[in-house]
């Protein structure tokens, strides 16, 4: 089946994308929602950078901006005219329902669009995901977070079994962030023909209580084969 990979830019994202691909699914395009030609929503990564993801795994990149009051219907204009190009399914990084009703507006969207949703990772245990996650090899690092539990200190740093650790001894932030409590952005995994390096960074405090890692300079290298 051809299908479409909803593309945040983070960890969850990314990782379902490839769970997909292993269960033999064809991801034809990725589509990333953006709060402005610059920037992706709710992540806050780069344009370029989003660009070097897509080249990375080699997969075309459809951005779409979208504002808070349309971005429901944003959002199914662009899966609308990828359906035109063959996509049969939309795939999601979602792990757990967050929009309080039974389908969830996602759902509803896929339905309306007429796409099959595919969840990968829906309903598993995030503390499992996330081991699994690592093992196979993707490399992201926090680039924000919610201030009341997690601090600027925590922006910039890497995923791997020590970030793993230090989240579990807080006690009340999920795995995987499944609660919003940080995003991330990936730079390296196992389909990625490049690799990317953040070189400069810029820690900010932003309204609602939000810290943002600010990627200032970044650089795309090709990986030794």
């Amino acid at each position: 089946m051809k299908v479409v990979a909803s593309w945040s830019g983070g960890k969850d994202s990314c990782y379902a994308y490839y769970l997909a691909t292993q269960q033999g699914y064809e991801v034809i395009s990725l589509l990333t929602m953006m709060m402005s030609e610059t920037k992706s929503n709710f992540h806050m990564i780069p344009s370029g950078i989003l660009d070097a993801q897509s080249d990375a795994v080699g997969i075309p990149l459809v951005k779409q901006v979208a504002t808070h009051e349309t971005y429901e219907n944003d959002f199914k204009s662009a899966l609308r005219k990828l359906k035109a190009k063959g996509a049969e399914g939309l795939v999601t990084g979602d792990i757990y329902e967050v929009a309080g009703h039974e389908e969830g507006w996602l759902g509803r969207a896929c339905k309306e669009v007429g796409l099959k949703p595919v969840k990968p990772l829906w309903m598993g245990d995030t503390k499992q995901i996330y081991l699994d996650y690592l093992k196979t090899g993707f490399k992201a690092t926090v680039v924000r977070t919610k201030l009341e539990l997690l601090s600027l200190d925590w922006l910039g740093r890497t995923l791997d079994r020590k970030f793993y650790d230090d989240i579990l001894k807080l006690g009340n932030v999920d795995a995987c962030g499944e609660g919003g409590e940080y995003h991330t952005v990936v730079t390296d995994g196992p389909t990625f023909k490049n690799k990317i390096e953040i070189l400069e960074t810029q820690k900010h405090k932003l309204d609602g209580g939000f810290g943002y890692l600010e990627i200032k300079r970044f650089e795309v290298k090709p990986k030794a084969r």
